[in-house]
């Protein structure tokens, strides 16, 4: 055994050799020790609070849970147009919260079990990288003071909520979305900070269930990289329920007493007052615990980890994925990276995430999907393009589930005879697109023709028909 010094003049007996350490149990991280495993290397995974991460502990799974719950809502609220004599009886917000977190528990026991079975070793506490790249210091958890060295490291600490100045987040009339999914009760009057993605999810959730809304978003429009097309449509279906969109508008500050809080925002300093506060600005990188001032690891100004298309950092032998990168905050993306470090470590060939053309889903109602270049990107990139666009209120499917609100848009690079040809991206808004992305994300990764999609038979009645439809008609024919 030896003892190595590190600061704070704690001293960390370190015993054990890993082929990878892996620093942070989130997706991209445990992704990376579980695929590793399977290929045989020796892992061991330090995570400080829960495995499974942002995505699987205050993330994904947990904000899907409420939007099912808000889904049953509506459907309950419909019933009567099927025939079904029920009524409401408002929601047992703490029965929801204890179905959310038995789903989350489930899970978590699951990815546990999975690194157990594979033999990864899993130290509970805060890693921390040393500055010769190999050794990891683990501290604050119930693992205790110990340092373990890998041949390789990767570095996935994920992310935290950001927030802004002047907005201290109390769990109850301020929170962000680590609080808001565990949150006492559903406030009468809510106002969220940002209309991105996550924004979308908790008003849309909230409104279902009986809240009153106000989306403020300093962008010129709500979930800011969508296709405009799709953002119709959900503004449209967000005001027809009564939630209020105020885009173009920055807060300037807020007052809380035993009242709620009352925002100023706007050029005319307009106030609004709520019992809760939503602050969905977007994640920051918790790059800042892994202790890499000293290391030579380079990080941006934002706190990103500069990586290359293999997930390499700076440093030899030290790759990072996930949250702690500058690419797509996305549990699946983080899942490609924490693969794609493995395969690199490994010495195979590699096959890097083209994140231009990676899988985009937004479960607010309704539902986003998309995948490619917007239409407006693509002319961007110097592409002729040609559109097609259908829409979901004739589709029989869609109509019997009552949800016929939205369309299917496909861009495609026009071709000399004015119909498609490279099927460049696929933007989906509507009931369940979230399933349906499938086929159009492998029509452009496989850099798909239009005619060659075309061809494929839809089943009947679905409404993936309208992707097929859609593509068809780009072809110079349509059926419907």
């Amino acid at each position: 055994m030896i003892s190595v010094p590190v600061p704070m003049e704690v001293i960390f007996l370190s015993s054990e050799q890993f082929d990878v350490v892996v620093i942070g149990g989130g997706p991209g991280g445990y992704a990376a020790a579980l695929y590793g495993a399977s290929a045989g290397l020796n892992i061991a995974i330090i995570e400080k609070n829960k495995l499974g991460g942002t995505c699987l502990n205050v993330g994904c799974i947990p904000a899907k849970e409420l939007l099912e719950t808000a889904a049953v809502s509506r459907a309950v609220e419909h019933a009567e147009k099927f025939g079904i004599l029920a009524e409401s009886k408002g929601v047992d917000w703490g029965k929801t919260l204890t179905r959310k977190q038995a789903v989350v528990d489930q899970l978590v026991g699951g990815i546990t079990f999975l690194l157990k079975n594979r033999k990864v070793t899993v130290f509970d506490g805060v890693g921390v990288l040393d500055a010769d790249h190999r050794t990891v210091h683990v501290s604050g958890g119930a693992s205790g003071d110990v340092s373990i060295v890998g041949s390789s490291v990767i570095l996935a600490a994920g992310s935290v909520p950001r927030t802004i100045e002047g907005f201290p987040i109390d769990a109850k009339k301020i929170v962000t979305s680590d609080e808001m999914l565990s949150i006492e009760e559903l406030p009468e009057r809510a106002v969220v900070i940002g209309g991105g993605a996550i924004g979308c999810e908790f008003a849309s959730m909230m409104s279902d269930l009986g809240s009153d809304v106000t989306i403020l978003e300093y962008a010129p429009k709500i979930l800011p990289g969508c296709d405009i097309d799709a953002v119709k449509v959900v503004e449209k279906s967000f005001k027809k329920r009564g939630i209020d969109i105020k885009t173009g508008v920055a807060v300037k500050s807020q007052v809380t007493n035993d009242d709620g809080v009352t925002l100023t925002y706007g050029d005319n300093d307009d106030t609004i007052t709520a019992d809760t506060v939503v602050v969905s600005v977007g994640r920051r990188p918790a790059s800042d615990t892994l202790g890499l001032e000293k290391t030579g690891v380079d990080v941006d100004e934002r706190g990103y980890i500069a990586v290359d298309e293999n997930c390499r950092t700076s440093v030899d032998g030290v790759w990072a994925v996930g949250d702690v990168i500058p690419t797509a905050q996305l549990a699946h993306v983080g899942f490609a990276e924490g693969m794609l470090a493995i395969t690199d470590i490994l010495g195979e060939d590699t096959n890097p995430v083209d994140y231009l053309n990676v899988p985009w889903c937004i479960y607010c109602h309704p539902e986003v999907a998309f995948v490619g270049h917007t239409e407006d990107s693509a002319k961007e990139a110097g592409y002729d393009v040609v559109v097609s666009k259908h829409r979901f209120t004739g589709n029989g499917r869609a109509m019997i589930l009552g949800e016929t609100d939205g369309l299917v848009k496909i861009i495609a690079e026009k071709q000399a005879d004015g119909t498609g040809g490279k099927i460049l991206g696929v933007h989906m808004v509507g009931p369940w697109v979230t399933e349906q992305l499938g086929q159009g994300y492998l029509a452009i990764n496989w850099e798909a023709h239009v005619t060659d999609v075309a061809q494929f038979v839809q089943p009947h009645p679905t409404m993936s028909e309208l992707f097929g439809e859609s593509v068809l008609a780009l072809t110079g024919r349509s059926l419907h």
